[in-house]
């Protein structure tokens, strides 16, 4: 583990891998942090990639930046980390929130962005619905911590049948909700609230021939699979893969499946001319 101190925030991440291989780097979503890439890092960095892993500022070991923080934030984060390491550009991914990250790096920041892979997370913005919810949900963990929030959640977290079936992934996915402190997660709710409309950024995406993989769990009941073929519509050359056998958190409750599909993805898409083979495999 390693860390930087960029934009007044200090990262802790974790770099693995070959110094010299193609970087990629993964995005955790809230409220969890870095480890929950951790199938995903260990298998890439077998491979041959350069794996870099950061905890978002308010989550896991980097510092706490309390009231609000934007989803612009975390992409500066990512691309001053980014400078820190001498990377000029890299396969940028994430889940949940770390897609909504992954994708606002992409409007701020589109040519430094070798690849781009999106789990389970969704392009438009958010409705006023939803902002008051987060903002209730953000005074809430305030107030309560994130014990409760955990328990309630952790059923949509991972398909329900996977919390029973699967005891050491839940378990481990509880323990990251349970130790987040709560200022972090209530600041990146309330940014959260404010994100743009990224469906613009998924044509630019496209117009530059960014290769791109859209990934979900065939059980997501917070971005469902129609969701993930929306994002694929506006990126038509995209990958878009559904894994059997898995709810929001796909890399966590199916690695095995998950990785095959991101180093297949790697391997092929990464060699081809920008905005290469266009089939979509599910």
């Amino acid at each position: 583990m390693s860390r930087i101190t960029v934009n007044d925030a200090t990262l802790h991440y974790d770099d693995l891998g070959p110094s010299d291989g193609i970087p990629v780097v993964l995005i955790h979503g809230h409220p969890f942090n870095r480890t929950l890439w951790a199938p995903q890092a260990q298998a890439l960095s077998a491979a041959g990639h350069r794996v870099i892993t950061p905890d978002l500022r308010g989550y896991g070991e980097s510092s706490v930046t309390p009231g609000k923080v934007f989803l612009s934030d975390f992409a500066d984060d990512i691309a001053a980390l980014l400078d820190g390491l001498g990377i000029e550009r890299a396969v940028i991914g994430g889940v949940s929130m770390g897609g909504q990250i992954s994708m606002e790096f992409c409007r701020r920041h589109l040519g430094r962005v070798r690849a781009l892979v999106l789990s389970d997370t969704s392009a438009p913005a958010e409705t006023g619905e939803g902002k008051a919810f987060r903002n209730r949900l953000a005074d809430r963990l305030l107030a309560e911590g994130m014990d409760g929030y955990a328990d309630e959640v952790i059923d949509k977290m991972l398909a329900p049948y996977n919390v029973a079936a699967l005891p050491d992934v839940a378990a481990h996915v509880l323990g990251l909700m349970r130790t987040t402190d709560p200022r972090g997660a209530a600041a990146a709710l309330r940014g959260r609230a404010e994100r743009p409309d990224y469906r613009d950024t998924l044509v630019a995406v496209a117009d530059a021939g960014v290769p791109t993989l859209i990934v979900v769990g065939a059980d997501d009941v917070y971005t469902p699979v129609t969701e993930a073929e929306a994002m694929g519509g506006l990126v038509p050359y995209a990958t878009v893969s559904v894994i059997d056998g898995a709810g929001h958190l796909p890399g966590a409750e199916q690695p095995e499946r998950f990785n095959a599909v991101l180093l297949d993805f790697l391997g092929t898409r990464l060699s081809e001319p920008a905005g290469g083979a266009r089939p979509t495999a599910s």
